[in-house]
């Protein structure tokens, strides 16, 4: 007999677009039994909580610094799928270059959704970290059809709040997605000899200007000195390279582990 949280787990996953045979494989559960469940012949548990934000403001319980880093993460790499019964999955890519960071991005999620599981779908060189509930899509209001560089983004009044108090938080869940800590190097000639200088730099490259803009508007809010040049795939590419605004970067953010 399994308990009411195994059911709900897999019921999720169901919902989500997962197959029968998708979720025995996951789960343990044959798929017999997923299927009864999913057909209501067992009465099935209550699939989601209580909405997280509530009166255009997120609930108390919600830490807004995870929050405002997983909102950086989704911007970056993140994406929205609606499954079944309107349940939605959320699915935040990462590199398998930096486990730290999987870590991290599954730490955040479970923070700001305490009552869902979470979970890392596996594919080469990349680990998605995906959770399942109906209320993704009032987190992220960003969410839309097609790409996000197709459409406006655009913080609710809410968000802008939480990033406005954790500016550093939304930062580096943007530096963790869609960015990078370098050490460039030059050489120069000192009395006839020439030396190589090695100096780090940081970059943010994506391809919708909006979301950009969130980027360097925050840099601006915290101090950050940046340059922006653009490239031939359409993106843009956002360079802090001046020594101060690297050491306040290091302070804050770090290079990805």
């Amino acid at each position: 007999m399994y308990d009411t949280a195994t059911r709900q787990h897999a019921l999720e996953l169901h919902a989500s677009g997962l197959t029968l045979s998708q979720v025995s494989r996951a789960t343990g559960i044959s798929r017999y039994a997923i299927r009864e469940w999913a057909s209501g012949a067992v009465p099935s548990p209550r699939m989601t909580a209580e909405c997280p934000v509530r009166d255009g403001r997120l609930d108390p319980s919600r830490p807004r610094a995870d929050y405002a880093y997983l909102l950086g993460l989704y911007l970056g790499d993140g994406c929205l799928s609606e499954g079944r019964r309107e349940v939605y999955a959320l699915r935040i890519a990462c590199c398998d270059a930096w486990p730290g960071l999987i870590d991290e991005c599954e730490r955040a999620v479970s923070a700001v959704m305490p009552h869902n599981k979470v979970m890392r779908v596996h594919a080469p060189g990349c680990t998605s970290v995906v959770s399942t509930s109906k209320h993704w899509p009032c987190l992220f209001p960003q969410h839309g059809p097609g790409k996000k560089h197709e459409r406006v983004i655009a913080l609710e009044p809410w968000q802008q709040e939480i990033v406005d108090a954790h500016p550093w938080e939304f930062l580096r869940g943007l530096i963790h997605s869609d960015g990078c800590r370098i050490t460039n190097w030059a050489t120069g000639t000192v009395g006839g000899v020439t030396k190589r200088y090695e100096y780090p730099r940081y970059f943010f490259t994506n391809t919708s200007a909006d979301i950009i803009g969130l980027f360097t508007a925050t840099l601006d809010a915290v101090g950050v000195q940046w340059r922006a040049a653009p490239r031939a795939t359409g993106a843009t590419n956002i360079s802090v390279a001046r020594k101060e605004s690297v050491a306040l970067m290091d302070a804050h953010i770090g290079p990805k582990y």
